[in-house]
């Protein structure tokens, strides 16, 4: 086995003491800390429960996740052209943004043509959702019709990692994603039965929900 270059080995040896701190400076980024939190946890199993749970109090909350994916990308975009169908989605932004800031969410991400939302309380998430789809049919009222705004939600509630407010994991987002993307119809919002039971007045709201 070829020996390591001695500059390098000390140069090593260096970077993996300052990785055994799980106490980082005050300006690291929080994604920044979550890289070394867990690059702490691959090398040193031995304290894994030590390190899951740091990343749990540095992250972890419990919160209502809204996932909207539009409709009819694939359509739209061989029928327009790829130009058109991103001017629709800065349009969907723009109309959905508001929705979920006026209900007391949070926009963690927008991805593609999907928007990823937390909510502190879940009744706001689904008011929320209501709102998106006002807002759209408020804009497909206005526009020519191959620029109509159609969506399709998925809403979950559990404790996720919420990294600087710009990522977020956890099976229940994977969950919201599901719901949301893939089962959802055109303007339909899904949301779990167990999350019904935290919406309090749910009887109130007058929209085609399915509960999964």
């Amino acid at each position: 086995m070829r020996a390591l270059n001695p500059k390098y080995a000390t140069r090593l040896q260096a970077v993996n003491k300052s990785q055994l701190s799980s106490s980082g400076s005050p300006s690291e980024t929080s994604s920044a800390l979550l890289r070394r939190l867990l690059g702490i946890r691959n090398q040193f199993p031995e304290r894994i429960q030590e390190i899951d749970q740091q990343v749990r109090d540095a992250f972890e909350r419990q919160v209502a996740i809204l996932v909207l994916d539009m409709v009819g990308f694939s359509r739209l975009t061989v029928q327009h052209g790829i130009i058109h169908y991103l001017a629709m989605i800065n349009q969907m932004e723009e109309a959905a943004r508001p929705a979920v800031y006026g209900n007391g969410g949070e926009v963690i991400k927008q991805e593609a043509d999907n928007l990823y939302a937390v909510y502190e309380d879940p009744a706001h998430a689904l008011e929320s959702a209501l709102d998106i789809f006002r807002a759209f049919d408020a804009v497909n009222n206005v526009v020519p019709p191959d620029r109509d705004i159609f969506g399709s939600i998925g809403i979950c509630d559990g404790r996720s990692l919420i990294i600087d407010d710009k990522d977020l994991f956890g099976s229940e987002v994977n969950f919201a994603c599901k719901l949301g993307e893939d089962l959802a119809g055109k303007s339909e919002i899904l949301l779990t039965s167990l999350l019904t039971k935290s919406c309090h007045r749910i009887d109130m709201f007058a929209c085609l929900l399915r509960l999964k």
